[in-house]
């Protein structure tokens, strides 16, 4: 069976390349590869019809500019692929993110992940500064929400730093079933994954609340997220670039949180707040 191949062209990638990645897949696209210029798909010729892409919203948004190339191919080994283009990482020297297929990294923290379609690998500039401030601060016996939680990943590091339970919420169901399968991989008991959206959070409670999202979602959901968080507690937010801080801080500090600390990677920013009253 032949394939046809799609080189999607994003400007920013992300979050970009999340939405079309969950979009293409519900038009019938089976497998992904994701770039720092944007992602490449794949369906079979057979399966496809031009006017399923009319239907993936986010390629009329205003918000990017996606544009894209179609190839027909021979048929490809697709865990050949994917094995070629997902590389361990390492961070801070402690934490490794892995495939099933990788060597044992000797770190202190080993992660072992099996993306699928979900975003969340550790490569991004936004998980790898996320799990940089998990390493940093204390998580021992916390009560965490990974918010947005892609392939888990971040759910995975704070049960492994101590976090008494974690909640893992997406709204994407991709997402919602390969966290059910990492967090099974790396044998996590203290991880209850969910499919949705904040209106999951009603009378919850969180000593530490990561939120990885996009800025739109966050600036609508922060109060949400506030609403949950202990005194005390501290909340993670990334997605966004530079640029987008003075919005994200505004809204922050407008629910009493305080600004905390800051990091940067290939022009993405995370931030960290802490709620004092």
């Amino acid at each position: 069976m032949n394939y046809l191949e799609f080189k999607f062209l994003i400007e920013p990638v992300q979050p970009a390349s999340e939405i079309l990645i969950a979009e293409l897949g519900l038009a019938g696209f089976e497998s992904f590869v994701e770039n720092e210029d944007g992602i490449t798909a794949y369906i079979p010729k057979e399966e496809f019809e031009a006017e399923s892409l009319a239907g993936i919203h986010i390629l009329q948004s205003n918000e990017f500019e996606i544009s894209f190339t179609q190839t027909e191919i021979e048929q490809v080994n697709w865990n050949t692929e994917w094995e070629k283009n997902f590389h361990p990482i390492i961070v801070n020297t402690e934490c490794g993110v892995r495939a099933p297929f990788h060597p044992k990294p000797e770190v202190k923290y080993d992660i072992v992940i099996e993306p699928k379609m979900s975003f969340g690998t550790g490569h991004h500039a936004t998980t790898h500064m996320m799990i940089e401030f998990l390493l940093k601060h204390d998580l021992e016996d916390k009560k965490v929400l990974d918010m947005g939680c892609g392939t888990g990943v971040l759910a995975i590091v704070a049960e492994k730093k101590g976090a008494s339970a974690v909640d893992a919420i997406d709204i994407d169901n991709w997402c919602y079933q390969n966290t059910l399968e990492n967090v099974e991989r790396n044998e996590c008991c203290k991880i209850s994954v969910f499919e949705g959206g904040a209106e999951l959070l009603k009378d919850k409670s969180y000593d530490t609340i990561i939120a990885n999202i996009n800025r739109n979602i966050l600036l609508e959901d922060i109060s949400t997220y506030i609403s949950c968080l202990e005194t005390g507690g501290e909340l993670y937010l990334s997605g966004f670039y530079s640029k987008d801080i003075p919005s994200i801080k505004e809204e922050c500090e407008k629910h009493q949180l305080v600004y905390d600390d800051f990091l940067e990677r290939d022009e993405w920013v995370a931030l960290r707040f802490l709620k004092k009253n």
